[in-house]
């Protein structure tokens, strides 16, 4: 079994990701009630192999799940904006993550593809992934294609879930606050005995929101276990129920460019339309062995079943069908119905180590990996007329008659995938190291559009390649570059019932990481291009179609600094140029998009901070803070380049007060000032308003 420190600071990256990942290390961390020395175990992750994060040639951001729950994120997208790298995207009508990294993001019609311990997390419809089983959160930025497959150019997110452990700890939490938000915590682990550890956490939520009307309640439920099987070999199963249920909102109509004066509140669909429910449920099944001192196995299987079942009344997109242009008030709508579900399966077997070999160190990772991809989506809709199925934006009266709806399209897909991966970080000199890497995938698609009674099938062989290149000018600082090649399959059909294929990507970056004793971080320039991206049909509403090629280059910065004994600071900045590298027209849609035009929901500039000051209040430990988030202009729809949304900025508070070692007290204000924003948008009539003031207090009990 594997031991490693877990001290979790606000935001580790870099070499603080470094000193968490070496294998090697085993210490306290901490003691019980009866001055016995606890030890927390580490589990080996996939991909990761024997080289530390410091030593990669990329950049790494880790979000620990303590530092996110200090902030008052329960949910995964708000966890992600603390890293300035990343941006958010449609959220589909608020059922889904979704994100860029670097300026890219996937398929806007699917949730981002996020990876949970290694497996897929992002395929399928699991809903907002929440925070109460998450250790940290791994954003590996820029090439890495050759190693994880089939990802964006921009990078990846690997969330680290919570792990079993051999000694009894546990804890329970109730949050309450603004707009009735109501939201149970629990985690507990324990061993069983010397072979056997348990855990199981969770979260049950049930708040209404500054939406109107739109209530949210949401379960969590993961239990795990692990198995020692002696002789450093472990087998760990970890397992997650999830279920979401609320209305589907598309958000807000912003008219005449008009953002000052919008009601963030308004909700625009019908509310007999009913709650939109999605369940999910995973299995991860993972065997570690240590082989011997140079070498370790790691395999690990995943399944995941997901479904997505509801009612929505969305504001037509149409200009020719849409009244809400002519009399300012007069919204129409189309009615939908969404019938997703989608199976998802996977298998890795992956050999790391050392070696000697022509008189240079190695450090290898061998691995095979393989996936079956089962999705089913059938969207039924009903589209009339202009004036037809309509709601008034300044005096919404819901309950009207609602028309049936008929299938518009209905895609079974099922994708299948093989990969063989190798890496190879080899020492040439001292402070040299050079990193090789290449992986080769076949992918096989087939799809059946049941409406056009259409039959595609897609595959595709491609051979990935990495290099990268570290100089260690000291203990302390390295400086590196790398390249990347890679691909990603997308599922799904145009309005004609055509698949869209396969984006293809290359990226490369050049950077330096630094450690020292009161500052860590990384400074990185990246430039990523891509092929075949995805964006909204404004004419065929509820399709999509295929952008060209983008490009995205930019800088980053990112550091922690201890400022004294009592006070930390962490700054998050990038500033990033997103944009079309050709000229698309589309006859369908008669609309020019240029060359250089921006990508959608890609700010340009980004700013995230935190700054925390420990002290005591009447003799107890307390940590007090603020946060600070600026945000850029950006685009907020691919199809037309007139309609930015503003920048915005967000400041907030926290505070934290020990009772006692058990008993805590937390208080979080978020958006100080009460700005008003849009987070992110599909369309001008789809635009997604971020949240007022909100005051949320917390109480955790800890044993």
């Amino acid at each position: 079994m594997l031991v490693s420190v877990l001290s979790l600071s606000l935001i580790s990256s870099n070499a603080q990701a470094d000193a968490k990942n070496d294998d090697d290390i085993s210490y306290t961390n901490g003691k019980d009630s009866d001055n016995v020395e606890k030890i927390d175990i580490t589990y080996r992750q996939l991909f990761r192999g024997n080289v530390k994060p410091f030593e990669l040639p990329q950049a790494i951001t880790t979000i620990t799940g303590d530092d996110a729950k200090k902030l008052g994120m329960t949910r995964l997208q708000d966890a992600l904006t603390l890293d300035a790298s990343l941006t958010k995207q449609n959220n589909s009508g608020g059922f889904w993550d979704s994100f860029a990294i670097r300026g890219f993001a996937g398929n806007e019609n699917m949730p981002a593809g996020f990876m949970v311990n290694g497996f897929s997390g992002g395929r399928g419809f699991s809903g907002t992934f929440d925070m109460s089983n998450v250790e940290s959160i791994e954003v590996i930025k820029g090439p890495g294609s050759a190693l994880y497959g089939r990802s964006d150019p921009g990078g990846v997110v690997n969330i680290i879930t919570k792990k079993p452990q051999y000694y009894e700890s546990g804890s329970i939490s109730a949050i309450y606050g603004s707009y009735a938000n109501q939201r149970i915590e629990a985690d507990y682990t324990q061993g069983i005995n010397d072979i056997l550890a348990v855990r199981i956490n969770g979260a049950f939520e049930d708040n209404n929101s500054y939406r109107d009307t739109v209530t949210r309640r949401k379960t969590v439920l993961s239990p795990s276990f692990n198995i020692d099987l002696g002789d450093a070999e472990s087998l760990l199963y970890e397992m997650q129920f999830f279920k979401q249920a609320q209305r589907f909102d598309r958000g807000i109509a912003i008219l005449n460019d008009n953002f000052d004066d919008i009601d963030t509140s308004l909700y625009l669909g019908e509310l007999n339309d009913g709650p939109t429910t999605i369940y999910a449920l995973s299995h991860q099944l993972t065997y570690d062995k240590q082989l011997n001192s140079q070498w370790a196995l790691l395999a690990g299987l995943s399944y995941r079943d997901t479904r997505m079942d509801g009612f929505s009344s969305d504001a037509e997109l149409s200009g020719a069908r849409q009244s809400v242009y002519v009399d300012g008030e007069t919204l129409t709508r189309q009615r939908r119905k969404r019938d997703y579900d989608s199976s998802d399966s996977a298998l890795r077997v992956e050999l790391s180590g050392d070696t000697q070999f022509a008189g240079l160190s190695h450090n290898l990772l061998v691995g095979i990996d393989a996936y079956e991809y089962d999705l089913s989506t059938a969207l039924f809709r009903y589209r009339g007329g202009k004036g037809t199925y309509t709601l008034n934006i300044n005096n919404p009266v819901y309950g009207q008659q609602q028309p049936d709806v008929a299938l518009l399209y209905q895609n079974i897909e099922e994708q299948r995938g093989v990969g063989l991966y190798v890496q190879d970080t080899i020492a040439i000199a001292n402070n040299i190291d050079i990193l090789l890497g290449a992986r080769a995938d076949y992918i096989d698609q087939d799809i059946f559009e049941v409406n056009q009674q259409t039959t595609n099938r897609n595959t595709e062989t491609r051979l990935s390649p990495r290099l990268g290149l570290i100089y260690k000018v000291s203990d302390n600082i390295n400086v590196y570059t790398s390249y990347s090649e890679g691909f990603l399959s997308l599922s799904g059909t145009d309005a004609n019932g055509e698949p869209f294929g396969f984006e293809e990507s290359s990226s490369v970056e050049i950077g330096s990481k630094f450690s020292f004793n009161n500052i860590v971080g990384s400074v990185a320039a990246f430039r990523g291009r891509k092929s075949n991206i995805l964006v909204a049909d404004p004419v065929n509403v509820g399709f999509s179609a295929p952008l060209g090629e983008a490009v995205s280059k930019g800088v980053e910065i990112e550091f922690n600094a201890q400022i004294s004994d009592n006070m930390s600071l962490f700054v998050s900045a990038a500033k990033t140029q997103a944009e079309t590298e050709n000229t698309v027209v589309n006859a369908d849609w008669g609309v020019e998009i240029p060359q250089g035009s921006p990508l959608v929901n890609v700010p340009e500039y980004t700013l995230s901070t935190v700054l925390t000051y420990f002290t005591k209040i009447a003799g107890m430990d307390s940590q007090i803070g603020s946060s600070y988030q600026y945000v850029h202009e950006q685009l907020g729809d691919a199809a037309d380049l007139s309609f930015q949304l503003p920048s915005y900025q967000l400041a907030g508070l926290f505070a934290t007060l020990a009772f006692t070692d058990s008993l805590n007290l937390q208080l979080n204000v978020d958006n100080l000032f009460d700005e008003t924003y849009i987070e992110s948008s599909y369309h001008r009539l789809w635009s997604y308003p971020g949240a007022p003031r909100t005051i949320n207090m917390r109480v955790d009990y800890a044993f």
